[in-house]
């Protein structure tokens, strides 16, 4: 190596390689969990919806709006708990450290797993955001709680591909030896 490359990677060198994936994973962990950002937003829009369901319309409107929204926050989680398994498995059960390979690619993959479950702040987001305006839906007209209870989840499952294929591509990235 020469230049730049000597100057940025040369230390490597010196590092054990089990060390290195072991450091690059731990980066990868609390990258993985940026993610939770998502569902904090969404799950706060959703029990900000109920609420407001609930002073509009305490007597009617606010125990069934009180349910869809913690329905929905349910749901919006999701994204949260798929970066949660990421950073787990990386900082507890690492499959990369028992791989052979350069150590820089299998420590790049740790970093990159954990890179790809930051979409998940996308679906917590709009699944969130589903959630609340069912329960603000709900609050209004409690009669139509089970019309409007389908249609969430049936627009939150669209809304979770995102976190699904960022989930796959981390699971790839952390199990299949893609650049042996």
């Amino acid at each position: 190596m020469t230049g730049y490359a000597d100057f940025l990677f040369g230390w490597m060198a010196n590092v054990d390689p089990v060390a290195l994936v072991l450091a690059f994973s731990a980066i990868g962990a609390g990258l993985a969990m940026i993610a939770g950002i998502g569902p904090g937003i969404g799950q706060g829009f959703a029990a900000g919806k109920a609420a407001e369901a609930m002073g509009k319309n305490p007597k009617d409107g606010g125990k069934p709006a009180t349910l869809v929204m913690l329905l929905g926050a349910a749901v919006a989680e999701t994204s949260g708990i798929f970066s949660l398994v990421i950073a787990i498995i990386m900082l507890f059960a690492n499959p990369l450290i028992n791989k052979g390979g350069i150590a820089i690619v299998l420590a790049a993959s740790a970093i990159g797993a954990g890179f790809a479950m930051i979409a998940g702040i996308g679906p917590g987001i709009g699944q969130g955001y589903a959630a609340g305006k069912a329960a603000e839906a709900v609050g209004k007209r409690p009669k139509l709680q089970s019309a409007i209870v389908r249609t969430m989840l049936l627009g939150q499952a669209v809304a979770q591909t995102t976190g699904i294929y960022a989930l796959i591509i981390a699971l790839l990235l952390l199990f299949v030896n893609l650049f042996a």
